[in-house]
């Protein structure tokens, strides 16, 4: 398991049992991205997928609601919104998601890096996972409105708490998505352009 995983197993709420879930999670989304490393997106099946991960086809479906979700769906996300939920009650709901994203940056190994890499690559090169990444994104914001919502004791259909996660969303995908198929290596650029844009997003956009 990555350190990442580690890491992202441990904010994880529940027992034994949900763990062990995050780990088989961890284990079908590192065998994927090596097969689609070696033979290819289009040529590689959730069956082959599954067969490396000592899984049943419908386990990995259990996890992944399609192959696209593999590329997209990701620790960082779990340990993020974690960490969002455990910022000081004191700060505003951007410098909350900045602390959290530069702890989740902390928190990745070089081979987390490695594999944000090559998903964020395929996001941009792969047509089917770039239109599922929309939805993707939709998702997101839901995380985010619930670990703002707690935060700030409201509920996750609030209007402005909505407003303010998609805010956040539609800043990070405005600065990363243009540049990502030509810099999606550098892991270490695309997360001070995520903060820089973040900070734009609290000091109110000013042009």
């Amino acid at each position: 398991m990555t350190d990442m995983s580690k890491a992202a197993e441990a904010a994880i709420p529940g027992g034994l049992r949900e763990r062990k879930k995050a780990r088989t999670r961890a284990a079908i989304r590192e065998h994927a991205l090596r097969l689609f490393r070696e033979q290819g997106y289009p040529a590689t099946t959730v069956e082959q997928i599954a067969a490396a991960a000592e899984v049943s086809p419908a386990t990995f479906f259990r996890y992944f609601p399609t192959k696209e979700d593999v590329v997209l769906q990701d620790d960082l996300d779990i340990f993020t919104l974690e960490a969002l939920k455990a910022q000081p009650a004191g700060l505003s709901p951007i410098a909350a998601f900045r602390a959290a994203a530069a702890e989740s940056l902390a928190a990745m190994s070089p081979a987390d890096m490695q594999r944000f890499a090559e998903a964020t690559q395929l996001t941009a090169v792969v047509p089917e996972v770039r239109a599922r990444a929309l939805d993707e994104f939709a998702r997101t914001i839901d995380g985010i409105a619930d670990a703002l919502a707690g935060r700030i004791g409201r509920d996750p259909d609030d209007f402005a708490t909505r407003i303010m996660a998609g805010a956040i969303i539609g800043v990070i995908m405005s600065a990363t998505m243009p540049w990502a198929a030509a810099n999606s290596a550098d892991i270490q650029e695309m997360f001070q352009r995520i903060d820089a844009a973040l900070a734009q997003l609290e000091a109110g956009l000013p042009l």
